[in-house]
């Protein structure tokens, strides 16, 4: 049976001035999934993120959290999520332990509780022999997993995390992972936004791929790779000079080809008896179909700025 939906929203829409930044995108999370909202720069994730979190308000249509309005139930629904931004908002006037208490006070929690969810999100985050020092003296990757034990505190249903790993060392990006799936595992559902696609893939059960503002697809992780580059791309280092005698010679073979400048991708190629013979004299690679390659054929390729 399918889990309640827990976030639902309809032609939810965010302007700021003259700029869409949200363009009356509909869709639903359900309760204890892992639910990515991948895009380049500017595609509108902060934005929707940001109106979840009722940080921002939103300039029309309907978003419900937990049955909750966000025009109307602003407190209801902060109550219930556990929210870690792409800013550092710790105090480095109090030390780790001292960050954590202070923040338990804004959700009303006894001295005792607040004590004793702190402990256990310093346990959880390998932080316990910090507890004592500031929060200038860890590193980056510390001071990202204190933040996620902090929004933690307060024990939300719902945890919000907007580029949590960016800029971290590959093995406290892995260690925040694994502590992100213990945490589904326990029923709590996670928001996220990433520009790491191997991040997504790991972790999301479904997500959806945003470009000026719009949502382009939604789906599993695998079934989107199926779906738009399938399970084996096939890249061609060739020349320039060669190019366009290659790309003639695709013609007829059933097969979707990208010039990525250096290289020409095929899609969609499930076997080697598709790929024509007289590939031979060129440089060719094989490999599994990823959420990259179906990010980049969704969104192109050009820079954005942020």
């Amino acid at each position: 049976m399918q889990s309640p939906t827990v976030i639902s929203a309809r032609d939810l829409t965010k302007r700021y001035r003259d700029l869409t930044a949200v363009d009356g995108i509909s869709f639903d999370i359900r309760q204890g999934e892992c639910f990515g909202f991948l895009g380049p720069n500017g595609a509108g994730k902060t934005s929707t993120m940001k109106m979840i979190s009722c940080v921002s308000p939103v300039t029309a249509g309907e978003l419900l959290v937990q049955g909750w309005d966000v025009t109307r139930d602003q407190r209801a629904i902060k109550s219930a999520l556990g929210v870690v931004s792409q800013a550092d908002s710790l105090d480095s006037g109090l030390n780790v332990l001292q960050n954590l208490l202070s923040y338990g006070r804004y959700f009303n929690i006894d001295g005792e509780a607040a004590r004793r969810h702190a402990w256990e999100a310093l346990e959880l985050f390998q932080l316990r022999d910090k507890a004592y020092q500031s929060p200038d003296e860890l590193s980056g990757g510390m001071r990202r997993r204190l933040l996620i034990g902090r929004a933690l505190l307060h024990e939300p249903s719902i945890l919000v995390l907007d580029e949590p790993t960016t800029g971290l060392d590959p093995q406290t990006r892995h260690l925040v992972w694994d502590k992100l799936l213990h945490l589904k595992s326990q029923g709590i559902t996670i928001l996220l936004t990433t520009h790491y696609m191997e991040e997504a893939a790991y972790l999301c059960d479904r997500l959806v791929v945003m470009d000026r503002g719009r949502i382009l697809v939604e789906g599993a992780p695998s079934d989107l790779i199926l779906s738009h580059v399938g399970q084996e791309v096939v890249e061609i280092r060739v020349d320039w000079r060669r190019k366009s005698q290659l790309l003639s010679g695709l013609n007829g073979h059933g097969l979707e080809a990208e010039d990525r400048g250096d290289a020409v991708l095929l899609y969609g190629v499930n076997g080697s008896n598709q790929i024509p013979s007289d590939l031979d004299d060129y440089d060719v690679i094989r490999r599994p179909g990823n959420l990259e390659d179906v990010f980049l054929r969704l969104t192109g390729r050009e820079l954005r700025e942020s």
